[in-house]
């Protein structure tokens, strides 16, 4: 649903686009080339823009630890509006939620003396890793560990409580959530390290679409992202699936938009990629909706024009014009986007 901004919903709008601006130019004493003033609003009378999506990134992971369902459930509780489940295969090809395939850090897996001998070293995508793997656990080894918080500044309270979720679990969840609240709440799972799934004997992308075939979601008006930094993996679904796509970027350099929008729907963008204000544009130009990664509470992850202010950081990528947010917090950012809402725009969005 949209909505025409008022005059003063507008006058609003500016005004975050231009404290966003002079917080931006007064940290770098340097002004973008290809933005010689601040971010307009549009004109009286246009057409807001549909607010942006709140993508709880690994659940409500700086309240709970990530990838359990209890952090998937209180993101959901909050209010957001997509839950975001990382995919790995166990060693029976089974896909659970876990941010890599090293579940060292995220689960209590090291004090368990029973897989001490399964600890080794793996190269993935180039890099040497040691730990423990979850493609040398069958499912039901994997889901004798519990949960526990991988950041040491955050709350430790929760460790030891649950397990490793499953794909089929976390769509369940949503699925309950979603009849219970009246509501629909979206996943929005990344295949992990596609590649080298595949040369273990354990490719992500056929039991991904299994599981979401089994529940009807083939098509694009699916309450479903995939997403991968992987460009084959992606060019390798769409001919297989109708449900949104979306190319993860993270690192500076040159990008075609309308090569990906050949086969994708959406950019996840780091939010340094979209300090070059000229990216949501030319991503909305080629038909493609922008997603910015990651918006976390902690001062140590918020860039110092901000001053350490979460709300602040939000109102500037939300007057850049992005379409959703992967946020560690929930509701911080429904917080912030209730505030861009008071602005003038007034439903979520999806995909232009």
């Amino acid at each position: 649903m949209r909505t025409r901004c008022s005059p003063a919903a507008l006058a609003t709008l500016a005004a975050l686009a231009a404290l966003a601006f002079t917080l931006t130019a007064a940290a770098t004493g340097v002004q973008n080339p290809r933005m010689s003033t601040a971010p307009t609003a549009p004109a009286a009378g246009a057409t807001a823009a549909a607010l942006p999506l709140v993508i709880a990134h690994r659940g409500a992971s700086g309240h709970r630890p990530e990838h359990t369902l209890e952090a998937y459930r209180l993101a959901i509780e909050l209010g957001a509006d997509v839950i975001e489940p990382d995919l790995v295969s166990t060693k029976d090809g089974q896909l659970v939620a876990r941010h890599e395939p090293d579940i060292s850090a995220t689960t209590d897996v090291a004090q368990r003396p029973e897989f001490a001998a399964r600890r080794r070293t793996a190269v993935i995508d180039g890099t040497a890793v040691t730990g423990w793997f979850t493609t040398d656990f069958t499912l039901a080894e994997l889901r004798t560990l519990r949960a526990v918080q991988p950041r040491e500044y955050r709350s430790q309270d929760f460790d030891g409580r649950w397990p490793v979720p499953t794909l089929d679990e976390i769509i369940a969840l949503a699925k309950r959530e979603s009849a219970a609240r009246g509501r629909t709440i979206a996943i929005y799972p990344e295949t992990k390290h596609p590649t080298w799934h595949r040369e273990q004997g354990l490719p992500l992308e056929e039991p991904l679409l299994a599981a979401l075939a089994r529940e009807g979601w083939t098509t694009r008006d699916a309450p479903v992202w995939v997403q991968s930094f992987e460009s084959g993996n992606l060019r390798w679904l769409r001919p297989r699936t109708g449900v949104k796509l979306v190319q993860l970027v993270g690192e500076p350099g040159p990008l075609d938009f309308a090569d990906v929008a050949g086969y994708a729907d959406a950019i996840g963008a780091s939010k340094a990629l979209l300090a070059d204000v000229d990216f949501v544009a030319r991503a909305h130009a080629a038909g493609l909706a922008v997603h910015a990664w990651t918006f976390r509470d902690e001062p140590r992850h918020i860039d110092a024009r901000f001053g350490g202010d979460p709300l602040r950081e939000y109102a500037y990528f939300f007057a850049l014009g992005v379409d959703g947010v992967f946020s560690d917090f929930p509701d911080t950012a429904l917080a912030a986007r209730a505030a861009f809402a008071r602005a003038g725009a007034t439903a979520p969005g999806t995909a232009p």
